[in-house]
């Protein structure tokens, strides 16, 4: 059992007072998971352009928001922000102190936080011959997305990544960016929690694991919003202010 937090930015500027509010809540979010697991835990931002900074470490997470490394890559979220990956791990396989074990995991291309257990990632490993960091199950699923020729795909992402998954013999919630479509989140979800809300003030989608973070921090707003399972979501950072919680493109994994 892991914790998930993440978070969708449309990049805009804004006052002060907002960023704050909004690093203020991601950092609630992140302890608000740490009942989840608290061996490691870790954080990533990506920018519009694609670049990145990722901070993880063994420790829990109310350890990693008192680092100076964590208040560091904080600073960095501004007007070209899309997007936040947090993660608290309770570690399945892989140890905690190889901190390529932990997450967020960086597998070539691909920024991804993971919740659940995959079965076969030593077989896909070396059926595929796919490059390997750690001993963490979760890799595989980062590495398989990073082998998609994302630019080529001409519409058909999500049907490729549908292919890849398929592969995939476990339960999963993860969340991931491709820094090649650094707007875009995908999410996959098989029989493990995530739920999501849209503050339509800061045009920000949060994700947790914990249902309960959402209602405390945004109130009587957040009735159920739970992402169906058995899916595959994309959202976009810039679409934000037209769709909510309503992805860019979705399909079942069935």
């Amino acid at each position: 059992m892991c914790g998930l937090v993440g978070l969708l930015l449309y990049p805009q500027a804004r006052a002060a007072g907002e960023w704050q509010a909004i690093r203020a809540c991601f950092t609630r979010a992140l302890l608000a998971n740490e009942e989840r697991g608290r061996d490691a835990s870790g954080v990533a931002i990506v920018q519009r352009d694609g670049s990145f900074a990722l901070y993880k470490a063994p420790l829990p997470a109310s350890e990693l928001v008192a680092t100076v490394a964590y208040e560091q890559l904080l600073d960095r979220v501004g007007s070209e922000t899309v997007c936040l990956l947090g993660h608290t791990r309770m570690p399945t396989k892989g140890s905690s102190l190889d901190n390529a074990n932990n997450h967020p995991v960086l597998a070539g291309h691909v920024l991804g936080v993971h919740n659940g257990h995959i079965g076969n990632d030593d077989l896909l490993f070396a059926q595929l011959k796919l490059p390997r960091a750690g001993q963490v199950d979760s890799e595989v699923i980062f590495r398989l997305l990073d082998s998609l020729p994302v630019h080529t795909l001409n519409g058909n992402y999500l049907y490729a990544v549908r292919q890849k998954v398929t592969l995939l013999e476990g339960h999963f919630a993860t969340l991931s960016v491709d820094i090649r479509l650094p707007t875009k989140l995908l999410v996959l979800k098989r029989d493990m929690p995530l739920c999501l809300h849209y503050h339509k003030l800061w045009q920000a989608l949060y994700f947790s694991s914990r249902y309960a973070f959402l209602r405390q921090a945004f109130g009587q707003v957040v009735v159920t919003e739970a992402l169906p399972s058995r899916h595959i979501y994309l959202f976009d950072a810039e679409q934000l202010p037209a769709r909510g919680t309503e992805p860019a493109g979705m399909l079942s994994l069935d």
